[in-house]
């Protein structure tokens, strides 16, 4: 364990060569020019292709503000993950969002569901009275304090950011998901303006629906002004990186085109004069990674002697193991939480090539509890596994070949959702009136802290400060929570058999007491003890 003090922040602060020296005085959070806080979500972009070919606008942004080296997503690295963390500052555990398609048993008793799809968010509501997220929302803090939002996303996860059906009122606070709207007699009007929501081909990219949702916010939806906060959510590079791989000719392209749209928004706030009142952050869920092998588990588990399946007709019955693939991951739910045969299960994974951490709800030798990851939710699996990684290079170069449980992708395009480095290390860039200029921040940050410091920058400091995530306040030229110290630690766990031993690690950060993970992986040594 390695423990360091932050009183000297010049360990953590590297200052880049556009480093404007007069940065004035410390002024208060919400108080001075910063009146504003615009998210743009790159989904999926990997921090490795930001370049000045590539994305001109989010260099330019990061010369004149903050580069996060060291941005964690929380575990599973997935899209719906962490759009509720982002939008929550919640790890899965208080957030009950734990991975992008899941067993909910109140929900649906028989098969898994999409966590972000409306009719689950809008039954996961019904069937909880109010509280399918665990934790209240950044929109909805600033809706109590009587002040308004956009949330506007290609994607439905926008939706898990203010999910609230509404009627229309002048100055309402609205939200665009996949071309839906609450309230949804926005749409008419958006359609109207920018016609229908672009359909995608097959094999094609997600660049014009980006555009379009781009468009409806600058346009409609920032018609009344431009509210306290707003997030966009842009769907490339995610889309293309799954169907083409990191670093393809097509993922490039649409990565130019997400970057056009942060330059279209830039160039809005300049128009409205509002540029220097705005605090911009720039942020992806998750890293990404290249396929390199596939596991069928369900199969595998089956042929092995267990009772497996990707879905439970007629409910979970005890002793059987349903498998929730989620790319990188896999979570595998036991009926009855039998110990006997999740002992068995999780003997079994660690001696398979496909394995790389496993993390258990009861302890189990040779595994981690889920706590350790924060994904302990009440309804988590009885296993959470991580599959295998290497940093071998994919056909286009990119580093990061992953495992991943799949009955169809193919080898050679991208996923993610593995503790691998290239999964959990995303993208963070700030710039603003409130943020310090020319500066590479080293500290591990994470997504479960942009919900704090959006909170904190807009003067709501006591809401920010009940939030798991912590305010990154050796970013901000404005006044800050005083850093204390941080920790590096590797965990290990190791199983010994009659054929040879399971052994695991997992690296973790921590500052102010705020966990982050850095990678983590596994496998079966053959004859050591």
């Amino acid at each position: 364990m390695a423990k360091h003090s932050l009183r000297d922040t010049s360990s953590i602060i590297i200052l880049g060569a556009a480093l404007c020296a007069a940065a004035g005085p410390a002024i208060a959070a919400g108080e001075g020019p910063g009146r504003h806080v615009v998210v743009v979500v790159f989904d999926g972009m990997r921090p490795d292709f930001i370049s000045p070919e590539t994305t001109p606008n989010l260099s330019a942004l990061a010369a004149r503000g903050v580069v996060f080296a060291h941005h964690h997503p929380v575990y599973l690295s997935s899209t719906e993950v962490n759009g509720t963390a982002i939008a929550t500052g919640a790890y899965p555990s208080r957030s009950t969002v734990i991975s992008n398609v899941d067993f909910r048993p109140a929900i649906d008793p028989q098969k898994p569901v999409g966590i972000e799809v409306p009719a689950t968010v809008r039954r996961g509501d019904l069937v909880s009275a109010g509280r399918y997220l665990g934790a209240p929302t950044v929109a909805e803090i600033i809706h109590s304090h009587g002040r308004r939002t956009v949330i506007a996303g290609t994607k439905q996860v926008a939706l898990l950011h203010d999910r609230a059906e509404r009627a229309y009122s002048p100055g309402a606070s609205p939200v665009l998901f996949e071309g839906a709207c609450l309230p949804a007699s926005l749409v008419d009007s958006i359609t109207g303006a920018l016609g229908a929501f672009p359909p995608v081909s097959e094999g094609r990219d997600k660049m014009a629906r980006d555009a379009w949702t781009t468009s409806a916010v600058i346009g409609p939806l920032w018609s009344d002004g431009v509210p306290d906060y707003s997030l966009l959510w842009l769907a490339e590079p995610d889309f293309s990186q799954h169907a083409t791989g990191p670093g393809s000719a097509q993922s490039l392209a649409v990565i130019r085109n997400s970057d056009a749209q942060l330059g279209r928004v830039l160039a809005d706030l300049e128009r409205r004069g509002l540029r220097e009142q705005t605090d911009v952050l720039v942020v992806s869920d998750h890293g990404f990674s290249t396929i390199g092998w596939k596991v069928d588990v369900a199969a595998d588990l089956s042929t092995a002697g267990f009772r497996t399946g990707r879905a439970a007709l007629g409910g979970l019955k005890a002793g059987d193991v349903l498998v929730v693939g989620n790319g990188g991951s896999s979570l595998l739910y036991v009926g009855g939480h039998d110990p006997e045969v999740c002992a068995r299960l999780a003997a079994y994974v660690q001696i398979q090539d496909w394995a790389g951490v496993v993390f258990s709800r009861t302890p189990l030798q040779g595994t981690f509890p889920l706590g350790e990851a924060n994904i302990d939710s009440p309804g988590a699996p009885d296993l959470v596994v991580s599959l295998h990684w290497t940093a071998g290079r994919s056909a286009t170069g990119a580093p990061g070949l992953l495992t991943v449980d799949a009955t169809a992708s193919s080898k050679n395009v991208g996923q993610h959702v593995s503790l691998s480095p290239f999964d959990m290390h995303n993208t963070l860039v700030a710039a603003g009136p409130d943020l310090r200029r020319g500066v590479v921040d080293t500290l591990p940050s994470g997504n479960v802290d942009i919900a704090p410091t959006v909170l904190w920058l807009l003067g709501l400091k006591g809401e920010a400060a009940r939030m798991d995530g912590r305010v990154l306040g050796e970013a901000l030229a404005s006044d800050a929570p005083a850093l204390k110290g941080y920790e590096i630690r590797r965990l290990t766990a190791s199983r010994a058999s009659a054929g040879g031993a399971w052994r695991q690690y997992l690296q973790v950060s921590e500052v102010n007491g705020v966990r982050y993970l850095d990678e983590g992986n596994g496998a079966f040594e053959p004859g050591v003890k």
